[in-house]
């Protein structure tokens, strides 16, 4: 861990010596290992300490953006120069916002020192003792558990200061038969509170239990979603949807749908970056707080996200801590998603279940229609028949052609939340599972 006060003073530096209307400095610093496996062998085991700068000069109405990952003194005094070079050979742009004025900052504790101080060692004996499992079961485990710490300051020219150190512990792995596979997932901050047994032990059960997959015809079916393929149909919802520049543009499902009922009473959706069943982090990377956003309640469309160029296209509006490192072309979005849960256990949602398919994550998701959230991707690693409220039978993978929002007009949700990583940086959602009435898969695979 670098600590605040070498980033503070790597920020001062380029502050000092910049010469720009306005200038941001934005610092990450990682300090990530890892340990990786593949047929039921650990084959590899890194760390890596990295430091990024990125500098945003402000001149007029051109902006320029340079990023090194060299700290040495001289290093960062050209790259200030080269930042304001940058803004010097760009064509004016009107609609560039300010930047943001220093704001309080509430702190979160997201920082755990057994994740911190996780070995090599300690890392290999959990994910030894998965492997050790699926061998004696005559499975094949390949995955990853990781360790991370993470450190943000942003500094600018008008005051801004704002650091956060958070720790991160994640690990995944997929587990296959010749002909089944089985996936288990988790992360949290302290990785004490990670059971890496429980997560191989969820992808063994469902490897062996989908052997001898049998077809069924693509059509309409009720589903029950497990959490991972919840976060999924959510993290999409953000991205496609619940951005501010997404709903300028006129590209977001919400664009002049404001106040609309979109989905069904129970889906209430939000974005917290102080919610520790997130990442947690306290602000957006301009430094601005972030704000408790209410995106859907049951079911009407309310609230999107914002950063500071967004909030300026419309008077009145502010940033609601929203920003990614810029420049970018998303825009703002939420990666601190919540999806408020329901009254029955996903096994009462099962046993409610006369006939439909069970689900336990999505792959190879890409947006069909971005206007109508339809999405189109294939199920993965544990598809199984429900007859008679039990799982019957495992089945071979489907293809699904499915708006998210008429998915969510036709759920009931389950009482227990879960966090889900979702592999786009510090992306994460805690959701229920899923009963969906009526998802439609249009296509079956081989396998």
């Amino acid at each position: 861990m670098v600590g605040k006060a070498r980033l503070k003073e790597i920020a001062e530096l380029a502050l000092s010596a910049a010469r720009a209307d306005q200038t941001e400095v934005l610092i990450n610093a990682q300090d990530a290992a890892l340990t990786r496996f593949a047929a039921n062998t650990i084959h590899q085991n890194v760390s890596e300490t990295d430091i990024s700068v990125r500098i945003r000069s402000i001149t007029g109405k051109r902006v320029g953006v340079a990023s090194s990952n060299d700290i040495r003194e001289a290093s960062i005094l050209k790259l200030v120069q080269k930042a304001e070079r940058i803004a010097s050979y760009q064509q004016e742009n009107q609609s560039i916002a300010p930047l943001p004025e220093p704001q309080a900052i509430p702190e979160v504790d997201a920082y755990a020192e057994p994740t911190a101080a996780c070995s090599p060692a300690r890392r290999a004996e959990s994910v030894g003792m998965v492997l050790q499992a699926s061998r004696d079961n005559e499975l094949i485990a390949s995955g990853a558990l990781s360790t991370d710490v993470q450190e943000t300051l942003i500094a600018n020219s008008k005051g801004v200061l704002a650091y956060h150190c958070g720790t991160l512990a994640d690990m995944m792995t997929v587990i296959m038969s010749d002909d089944s596979s089985g996936y288990g997932a988790g992360t949290a901050q302290n990785i004490d509170d990670l059971d890496t047994n429980a997560v191989g032990r969820i992808a063994m059960d469902k490897a062996l239990k989908s052997k001898h997959p049998t077809a069924i015809d693509p059509g309409p079916y009720t589903v029950i979603l497990e959490e991972d393929a919840v976060a999924t149909m959510l993290f999409f919802l953000g991205y496609l949807g619940f951005s501010g520049l997404a709903v300028q543009e006129g590209r977001s499902f919400m664009s002049g749908h404001i106040g609309e009922k979109l989905a069904g009473d129970n889906i209430t959706i939000w974005d917290d970056g102080m919610d520790p069943r997130t990442v947690a982090i306290p602000f957006d990377f301009e430094g601005v707080p972030k704000q408790k956003t209410l995106l859907m309640e049951n079911g009407v469309a309310r609230n999107a996200v914002y950063d500071s160029f967004t909030a300026a296209r419309e008077p009145g509006r502010s940033s609601t801590g929203h920003a990614l490192p810029l420049p970018n072309t998303t825009g703002p979005i939420p990666i601190n998603l919540v999806m408020q849960s329901g009254e029955l256990s996903k096994e009462e949602l099962i046993a409610s279940t006369e006939r439909g398919i069970f689900v336990t994550r999505f792959h190879y998701v890409n947006p069909v229609h971005p206007v109508k959230a339809i999405l189109t991707g294939m199920t993965r690693d544990g598809t199984f028949l429900i007859e008679n409220g039990k799982i019957a039978k495992p089945l071979k993978n489907l293809r699904f052609t499915q708006s998210i929002l008429d998915a969510l007009s036709h759920a009931t949700l389950s009482s227990q939340q879960t966090t889900v990583k979702l592999g786009f940086g510090n992306l994460a959602a805690c959701v229920p599972a899923a009963k969906v009435e009526g998802f439609q898969f249009t296509g079956a695979t081989e396998f």
